[in-house]
């Protein structure tokens, strides 16, 4: 299962950043490649969602469910359906702002997308991932 690291600073209060990112319906606004939530329920651990996502142009469905939440220090989702992945976010106080890290595991629905394009995934995925941070501080930084 391929795994993403990714590490920004931000400069907005933790308690910002961590509701920001955690709110399932914000998720549109930063995630490159998710275009849509429906179907929110619950809040912190047990919280469930449906998601649509493009993939190369493939649109997959899916579903999360938090599995972890610590109020402003770390929060843990994982994934099924198009594609199961875990996404962990730890949220520490950093120079005035927030230092946001992402740790995230993936498997590659190949079937779907097919043999070739796993190696073209596996990098676009890594490049979606810096942009998404990036989209998450342009936002907090106003």
């Amino acid at each position: 299962m391929p795994k993403i690291n990714k590490s920004i600073n931000i400069n907005a209060p933790v308690e910002k950043v961590f509701a920001y990112v955690t709110d399932p319906t914000k998720g549109p606004e930063w995630l490159v490649g998710w275009t849509e939530v429906t179907d929110v329920t619950g809040s912190g651990v047990g919280q469930h969602y449906h998601w649509k996502y493009n993939m190369l142009g493939v649109p997959l469905r899916g579903e999360t469910t938090v599995s972890e939440q610590v109020p402003n220090k770390r929060s843990v989702t994982d994934s099924k359906g198009g594609i199961t992945s875990t996404f962990t976010f730890t949220y520490a106080p950093h120079e005035g702002g927030t230092k946001l890290d992402l740790e995230l595991h993936y498997a590659i629905p190949v079937p779907v997308l097919g043999k070739l394009a796993e190696k073209l995934v596996l990098k676009r995925n890594q490049r979606e991932a810096d942009v998404s941070m990036e989209n998450i501080k342009e936002r907090l930084e106003v």
